[in-house]
């Protein structure tokens, strides 16, 4: 089994193979109950950084490269079949930067990329610098995130649990920060982009920004919630719709083979 992945995968029979990636100082568990909200003809396959849950005693990893050379290493084999990725927060950064390195590469680019909670690339990042502060304290930095969904209150109360937490948290934003250091590349793949309607880390203007990182087809869609909407219902259930619609669908061209009017 990949050990970027949560799961096992499947055949590639069983449909439409979905990458998710979580936000920063997160981890699998982020996508729980997705596969039951998405519908058929999708397996969802939640992909888990180094540094947190069933591999936290492996090495954080900050640097951008060498996250892409291991993703593509270990999920390379099962990118062959039609795919999609799905990124939240830092994952965005980390889902279109993984379909940009196969796509330089020459390697077969995904059916849809969609991305969450996150500011196009060639964006400033502000917000981003006051979080990776080496004198905001803890405290600060939970409040920073603007959002009692980042970690709810019992949890703040588990002093260890919250120290492992912020420290991946932290080691994260470096990560994100050096994902955001090159120039963009737009993808020959259509892009959907959700912005959450109260979301207070990042908004709508900066969301729709993404539609310079495809060439092809542009999709904005704002849901309800805050910046942590990935744990609701909406997106996997648009995502299902996306991913079983006739342009993106198991029967689809493959992307890059035509082009597809921009929308």
């Amino acid at each position: 089994m990949q050990r970027y992945l949560a799961v096992r995968p499947g055949p590639a029979t069983d449909g439409v193979r979905l990458f998710c990636f979580h936000h920063a100082g997160g981890g699998a568990m982020t996508f729980a109950g997705w596969q039951r909200r998405i519908g058929p003809d999708v397996s969802v396959l939640p992909v888990r950084l180094p540094g947190r849950e069933t591999r936290r005693r492996e090495e954080r990893i900050t640097d951008g490269a060498r996250l892409l050379d291991e993703l593509q290493d270990d999920l390379g084999p099962l990118l062959d079949e039609p795919h999609a990725f799905y990124g939240h927060s830092l994952g965005a950064l980390v889902a279109y930067r993984f379909a940009e390195h196969r796509t330089r590469a020459g390697l077969r680019p995904p059916e849809l990329l969609s991305v969450g909670a996150c500011s196009a690339p060639q964006l400033p990042a502000p917000v981003l610098e006051t979080l990776l502060s080496p004198e905001l304290p803890d405290e600060e930095l939970i409040r920073a995130l603007g959002d009692k969904e980042s970690i709810p209150a019992p949890l703040r109360n588990r002093i260890g649990w919250l120290a492992g937490t912020l420290a991946t948290l932290r080691t994260d934003l470096l990560l994100a920060q050096d994902l955001r250091s090159t120039p963009v590349t737009a993808l020959p793949c259509p892009l959907d982009a959700y912005a959450g309607e109260v979301d207070p880390l990042v908004s709508a203007a900066e969301v729709r920004a993404w539609q310079e990182c495809t060439t092809t087809r542009f999709r904005l869609r704002t849901v309800r919630g805050t910046h942590f909407f990935v744990r609701g219902r909406d997106v996997p259930r648009a995502m299902g719709e996306a991913l079983r619609a006739p342009a993106t669908g198991p029967g689809a061209a493959r992307p890059g083979t035509a082009p597809r009017q921009a929308g």
